[in-house]
């Protein structure tokens, strides 16, 4: 990554658009009141647009959560288009991989990138699915949703698993953290809060243009609580710092083709030196509190 500027937003958030229990502009300064630097509004099939410009607010990026139900309503099918420029109407085909390709395709054509959301809400699809699917830059490693099974189940994998499997068969494609956040008003186990989960993205500037190129190019980390320092990735190398909080220990654990571990380092700070064969490298930091922090991968084949 270039050095450059770093900036902190979510990118899957609900509003009374939708489904969400406080309105824009409410949701829009709660993230400004805790420092975020951008916003994606992704209310369920529908492009939210402030009436109001919020003082000294984030920027804002146009968004929408493309929501699909299929085999009669009980498959969940949904992706975020992030930067569109209109809404995209949800496509519904009698078939997984076809309506996640086909609502990809209505994203991109409408000027955005596509994210797949929470695969293991209630089970919609997986790994198998997501190797199928062209054109998707993004997918939901880390969703603080109560109800998307982000760790997985016997037989079925966990989101971060199922990520190592998509990038094992030779997929592109990159691993975010969002809030999916729905509840601003009561903060309980069961409830959608907001700032469970963010991305901060590598940009030369805070412009839509820019922000939506840092997250389609993979030039970002994602993260539930671990703040990093300092992120230099090349071919070469991985080199990370951890800014601290308070007592907790940090292992950051480098890993590659299948999800093998190739290194773990304890401390503030961890690098790894690419060989050239592992086929992919990506980080993952764990802190001693059980928040984490994810880089990109590397693909070295």
């Amino acid at each position: 990554m270039p050095s450059s500027n770093w900036y902190k937003g979510n990118i899957h958030t609900h509003t009374t658009e939708s489904d969400g229990d406080a309105d824009p502009e409410f949701v829009t300064t709660w993230y400004r009141d805790h420092g975020y630097d951008f916003l994606v509004l992704s209310d369920h099939n529908h492009r939210t647009i402030l009436e109001h410009e919020i003082e000294d607010g984030p920027l804002m990026i146009p968004g929408e959560e493309v929501s699909s139900r299929i085999f009669g309503g009980s498959v969940p099918i949904h992706l975020n288009a992030i930067g569109i420029r209109h809404v995209v109407e949800p496509t519904n085909l009698d078939d997984i991989v076809e309506t996640l390709q086909a609502n990809v395709n209505a994203i991109l054509s409408a000027g955005g990138i596509a994210q797949l959301n929470h695969p293991n809400y209630e089970w919609a699809f997986n790994h198998e699915h997501i190797t199928q699917v062209d054109g998707a830059s993004l997918m939901e490693i880390h969703n603080a949703h109560p109800a998307v099974n982000g760790y997985g189940a016997p037989g079925k994998p966990g989101v971060e698993e199922m990520w190592d499997l998509v990038l094992s068969a030779g997929t592109i494609i990159f691993g975010t953290a969002t809030d999916d956040s729905h509840n601003y008003h009561d903060y309980t186990p069961d409830a959608s809060n907001p700032g469970r989960g963010w991305v901060v993205v590598n940009a030369p500037e805070l412009t839509v243009d820019s922000i939506v190129e840092g997250l389609a190019t993979g030039n970002f980390y994602s993260s539930n609580g671990v703040t990093l320092a300092n992120l230099t990735i090349t071919q070469e190398s991985i080199e990370l710092e951890i800014e601290p909080d308070r007592s907790m220990i940090y292992v950051t654990t480098f890993s590659g083709q299948d999800g093998k571990t190739l290194s773990e380092v304890e401390g503030h700070t961890a690098v790894y030196q690419i060989k050239g064969d592992e086929g992919y490298i990506r980080a993952t930091v764990r802190s001693s509190g059980g928040t984490r922090a994810w880089t990109q991968p590397v693909f070295t084949v």
